[in-house]
């Protein structure tokens, strides 16, 4: 640990905030849940952690993690009190925040690659709020490239993902 973020003498450990965000806070009832549990999580581990750092003597290292556990504990309670829940439409007829959409690669570029069958290639991307965003499991921030590219479209439509062309098969809440 760098000594940049430790007070001399009285043992507290100072780390920098967490940054949060400039953009509203959309959230979907997942996204939400998420939020809820990291802030009781957090504040079981406050918990925890003040009450080990009364009956032993850690020094530094609980005082260390008593500080990240503060930090990132202010951090959802504020992502929670700025959380606007966005329900999407039962029957979406574009994409927006909070739909499922299932995306199937134009043939005419995929076929042209070298291997077969890549034309029929299924994409299924779901556009949530900047905290629950996880690209790797379909997962896409309502402000990310991806999603802006998204948005508005219709089941149909050809967009461009990631420079590849799809036509979107399906809209889903």
């Amino acid at each position: 640990m760098s000594r940049a973020f430790v007070k001399e003498g009285d043992g507290e450990v100072t780390l920098p905030e967490r940054a949060v965000s400039a953009h509203p806070n959309l959230v979907t009832a997942s996204g939400l849940q998420h939020i809820e549990a990291e802030v009781r999580a957090l504040d079981a581990a406050r918990s925890a952690a003040r009450e080990a750092a009364r009956s032993t003597t850690g020094g530094a290292h609980d005082a260390q993690s008593l500080a990240s556990i503060e930090r990132d504990l202010r951090y959802w309670v504020k992502r929670r009190a700025s959380a606007r829940l966005i329900v999407p439409a039962a029957r979406p007829q574009a994409v927006r925040f909070g739909v499922t959409v299932t995306l199937r690669a134009v043939s005419g570029e995929a076929d042209a690659g070298p291997e077969p069958g890549v034309g029929d290639a299924i994409r299924v991307l779901r556009i949530v709020g900047e905290d629950e965003a996880d690209p790797a499991h379909g997962l896409v921030s309502w402000v990310s490239p991806v999603a802006e590219g998204l948005v508005g479209a219709r089941g149909g439509d050809e967009v461009a993902v990631g420079g590849q062309r799809y036509v979107i098969e399906k809209l889903e809440p």
